[in-house]
């Protein structure tokens, strides 16, 4: 059992994959000589050599357009995305082609294509470089949205994500790169599509994804001092969505608060609302809560940032409001 920090968890799970598989190649902007500008590919060039860890121009249409021809002739490429933010410059490959190709021919030509990107706010980076893409993704047929909170998660979720038949977007939260936590050694595979309950509770679940997840645990032990006893489930995978969890969690607490780093309109909360309310309407004590960002751009002033997205604060107020009204 080691100490690994979120990024190094990334290089580690990829290099698990590269090592199994020849097929397994990584294509990106300075993902090699640099160690990618999150230094989430340090160590792959030096071992696995220039041939499978490829420098590209700064196109991420190129980018994309070479790793679906790789993908498409029998390669698993991993292809980076410096800043989710920028699948804005290449939606129509991921969107139009990706997603749909092993749909339009019948299952003939798969796309086992893992696309990782840097995701989420909390650094500064404003409004352009700080958006949370994972509801863009999961909108669209044929993508599947994966977004790990720990470094064991990362390791796991990235070696299920290169072993699938089917395009990933694999959303790494920048805020989370520094963070550590202990990873088994050997090798780790773990299963898209299951949710993790971080802490059992028995009055109210809160989902959370990403950044957020240490939030709610925070807010959840702020909570456990006030009499309120939260369970927080780790959703991890949008795509597919670990429903079993989620509703069986609900029919225990009759109380169900989503913490998104998403816009509230149209977050991936509203789905899971809608869903709950169709599958356990009658489990439910109260109503669905969603605790998100408000529907502007993120700003980059330190404050600003801090006062728009769910904090522990937040989320543990809005809990305790809604449980004692």
């Amino acid at each position: 059992m080691a100490q690994l920090s979120y990024r190094d968890a990334v290089a580690r799970g990829i290099a698990q994959e590269m090592r199994r598989d020849e097929r397994v190649v990584v294509v990106g902007e300075d993902i090699a000589g640099a160690g990618g500008v999150f230094k989430t590919t340090v160590g792959l060039l030096d071992e696995f050599g220039p041939k499978r860890v490829l420098d590209t121009p700064i196109s991420e249409q190129a980018i994309l357009g070479a790793a679906m021809g790789a993908a498409m002739t029998g390669l698993r490429p991993v292809a980076e995305i410096m800043f989710s933010d920028f699948f804005a410059v290449c939606w129509d490959i991921v969107v139009n082609q990706i997603a749909k190709t092993r749909y339009m021919t019948d299952g003939q030509v798969s796309l086992p294509l893992v696309i990782k990107t840097g995701n989420g706010g909390g650094l500064r980076f404003g409004a352009q470089h700080s958006q949370s893409i994972e509801n863009w993704a999961m909108a669209v047929p044929g993508l599947k949205v994966v977004t790990p909170s720990t470094a064991e998660d990362v390791v796991g979720l990235m070696a299920a994500a290169i072993r699938d038949e089917d395009p990933v977007i694999f959303c790494e939260h920048k805020g989370l790169y520094a963070s550590k936590g202990e990873v088994p050694d050997g090798e780790i595979v773990d299963t898209l599509g299951t949710a993790k309950i971080r802490r059992p509770g028995r009055d109210a679940t809160i989902l959370a994804l990403g950044m957020m997840v240490p939030r709610a645990l925070a807010a959840a032990e702020d909570l456990a001092t006030r009499g309120i006893d939260a369970e927080v489930i780790d959703v991890r995978s949008l795509v597919p969505l670990d429903t079993r969890t989620i509703l069986g969690s609900v029919a225990r607490t009759g109380r169900l608060f989503t913490v998104e780093e998403n816009p509230q309109l149209l977050g991936w909360g509203a789905e899971i609302a809608s869903l709950v309310a169709d599958e356990a309407f009658w489990d439910l004590d109260g109503p669905v809560q969603r605790i998100t960002t408000p529907h502007i751009p993120l700003p980059s002033a330190d404050s600003l940032e801090d006062l728009v997205m769910p904090s522990a604060d937040s989320v543990a107020s809005t809990v305790e409001k809604a449980l004692q009204s």
